[in-house]
């Protein structure tokens, strides 16, 4: 088990199952399709959860990036409506549908909320860009008895309700799968594990380290990366998360074409490069017609494993 010093200055244990990198090529537009439209208002890129979360932190990310390369002629800022898993900020920008100015920066949890009759479809949304895989962290305090993912695994054997999970920001989500999936290798009743839901990883960590919760499964982003994968300590677990950009009902094939093209142009910048290097993002660049195609696949697994969770609807 090693630590590291996470940017709050707060030491966390962490062990860490690995996300499986899905690769893809951005499926752009053509120069004369993306230049059919442009933004004429300022943008909002919405976080689908409270400040400090993943969502909102890459968002404010992509934000700089955007503003700082001048890669749009309007203005772009955060706005947050954490709540629901998702299902707020998705329900906000589809309140403008049709709407090329107002994208929300989603992922895979998407999938397992709607499975798990918590939130709207992919298909009720426009994915627009698909942009990184990112790896999840098992953190726990650097005063637990645990002191890797094999512990863990024996404690939950001995007994499968004695910790709490902090779970950001749903069951059934990424993070709550980096573990599931170990424990159900393990052969463990993954229906018992004691789940506490937070608006965000940064609120379930502040939770963890005061002594609320026992363990948080959260982005690596917020953790570190030279700790040993489940499979790695012998449990042949692989999840995979993705972080998208989706945006209201009913856009145009021009709005998302126009989008593909200034993602391209993010995806090309020594910034962009050295934030997927920082945080252990894995670049998985697809348009919006690949992306949805690749969510329709991956919606199939979700489904198997939240029926074994107990979850599906």
């Amino acid at each position: 088990m090693k630590t590291r010093v996470a940017t709050d200055g707060t030491r966390l244990a962490l062990c860490t199952c690995t996300a499986a990198a899905v690769f893809g090529l951005l499926a752009g537009g053509s120069g004369a399709s993306a230049a059919e439209w442009k933004p004429e208002k300022p943008i909002e890129i919405v976080a689908l959860n409270a400040p400090g979360g993943g969502s909102d932190r890459i968002a404010r990310i992509l934000v700089k990036v955007l503003t700082e390369r001048r890669l749009v002629p309007v203005p772009v800022n955060v706005v947050n409506r954490p709540g629901g898993g998702g299902a707020v900020a998705y329900s906000y920008i589809n309140q403008r549908a049709g709407d090329g100015h107002i994208l929300a920066l989603g992922g895979r949890a998407i999938l397992t909320n709607h499975i798990a009759g918590q939130g709207p479809s992919y298909n009720d949304v426009t994915p627009v860009v698909m942009l990184f895989d990112e790896y999840i962290s098992v953190t726990v305090k650097p005063v637990s008895p645990i002191k890797s993912g094999k512990q863990l695994i024996e404690f939950m054997k001995r007994d499968p309700t004695a910790l709490s999970f902090g779970i950001a920001t749903s069951l059934g989500n990424p993070n709550h799968q980096g573990v599931a999936a170990a424990f159900k290798a393990a052969g463990l009743d993954i229906k018992k594990m004691k789940s506490v839901i937070f608006s965000s990883g940064g609120a379930a960590s502040t939770a963890m380290l005061g002594g609320h919760v026992d363990v948080v499964p959260i982005s690596v982003a917020f953790g570190a990366s030279d700790v040993p994968t489940w499979r790695e300590q012998g449990y042949d677990a692989v999840v995979s998360t993705w972080r998208c950009l989706f945006g209201p009902r009913n856009m145009s094939e021009a709005q998302t074409a126009y989008w593909e093209g200034v993602m391209r142009r993010v995806a090309a910048t020594d910034d962009w490069k050295n934030e997927l290097a920082l945080n252990y993002w894995n670049s998985a660049l697809m348009g919006s017609a690949e992306a949805r195609k690749h969510m329709a696949r991956d919606n199939e697994g979700v489904k198997i494993f939240l029926t074994e969770l107990g979850l599906a609807r």
